[in-house]
This record gives structure tokens, sequence and C-alpha cells, in this order.
């Protein structure tokens, strides 16, 4: 028998004789046991530790993500109030562009017909079922309906003439014997000044008569 095989017999002697040797032996089976299974969880607890970390960074990157989501919001809103500030600058501009045109005619119609006829009239705008008359007055014999527009076409003589036959229908209070049909504009477009001139529509501009003053009856 070789000193191994007596080596082994005389240890599994002492297991089954010795108690004390049988249980320092379990003890350290134990102990090399527990220290396997402490390794395990040692590896586990590392994996999950990186597993956390994975998971903060991408928590992370979701608040960051999440901030310039919020700064685009904010930068869209930003641009959109900007956006209704420059349309309300531009309706607000429009409406004095316009109102200015029709202060403008006003002056330049008062003094022409100082000049041609003594009178210097002054002017309102009239409102008749809901059409807008820019410039309107009554004086001595005469009533005078001006339409100011920047761009004058043909189109505009229709207009004014409609505008003159609502007046008519709707409030004769307000003719006289004498009409002086007129449109003030920047620039004639085409021939509607000559079309103008042959139903007595006297068309002015600031500098200039483009058709005479024929008042009608």
């Amino acid at each position: 028998m070789g000193v191994e095989d007596d080596i082994k017999r005389r240890l599994l002697d002492m297991l089954e004789k010795d108690p004390e040797f049988r249980y320092a032996v379990a003890g350290i089976l134990g102990m090399s046991q527990t220290r396997d299974q402490l390794s395990g969880i040692s590896k586990s607890i590392e994996k999950l530790s990186e597993n956390q970390e994975k998971l903060w960074l991408e928590v992370k990157s979701l608040r960051e993500n999440q901030e310039k989501l919020w700064l685009e919001v904010k930068s869209l809103r930003e641009n959109q109030e900007k956006a209704e500030r420059d349309i309300r600058d531009i309706k607000t501009t429009l409406q004095r562009l316009t109102l200015s045109e029709e202060e403008e005619a006003g002056e330049v119609l008062a003094a022409k017909l100082e000049e041609k006829l003594g009178v210097r009239p002054v002017f309102t705008r009239l409102f008749i079922d809901s059409k807008e008359v820019d410039l309107y007055s009554a004086f001595d014999d005469y009533w005078l309906v001006c339409e100011a527009t920047v761009r004058f076409g043909s189109s505009m003589i229709d207009e004014l003439n409609q505008k003159v036959e609502l007046i008519k229908r709707s409030r004769p209070d307000l003719v006289r014997p004498k009409l002086i049909k007129a449109v003030y504009t920047i620039i004639s477009v085409g021939d509607a000044a000559k079309k103008a001139e042959e139903q007595n529509i006297w068309v002015l501009t600031w500098k200039e008569e483009l058709t005479p003053l024929k008042p009608t009856t």
C-alpha cells in the first residue's frame, strides 16, 4: 500500500472515529463553500453596480434630452410670440398707411376744390350696408364721393360707381344736385385714367390731376 493510500485510510478512520476532527473538516469545507458563495455574490454585486451605473448614465442622458426638448419648446414659443408681434405690427402699419392715404387724399382734394370752387370742404368716412366710402363731403350744391387707393385700376371705376348708387338708394339725404366722383391714387395702371375721364371721374395724385374735374347732375 502506498503512502497516499495510507493517508487516505487514516483520514477516513479519523473522520469516522474522531468527532472533533470530523467537525473541523466540515467547518473547513463549509468555509470553502461559503467563500465560493461570497465570491459569486461579490461578482453579482459588481455586475449590479455596473448595470446601475449604466442606468444612471441613461437617466442622465434622458434628463439632458428632456432639457434640450424644453429649450426647443421654449425657443418655438418665443419664435411664435415674435411672429405674432410681427403680424400685429404689420396690421398696425397697414392701418396707418391706409389712414395716411385717406388723410392725404382729403388734404389734396380740399386744396384743389378751394382753388377751383372757392370752398374747402370737410371730409368724412361713410359706412353704408357694410360698404365703406373712403371720403364723402357735401357743400353748397355739391356732393363728393372719393376712393383713395395706392394703385388705381379699371376695377376701381366700377367700385366707385356702385358706392355712388348705394348712397343714392340707401341715403338720399346725402345727395346734392351736383356730383363729383373722384379717385385719389399714387399710381394709375393701364388705361384706367382714360376710362375714368370717359365717366367724368376726377383722378388725382399728390402732384397732378390725371383727369379734369367735371361735376355731373
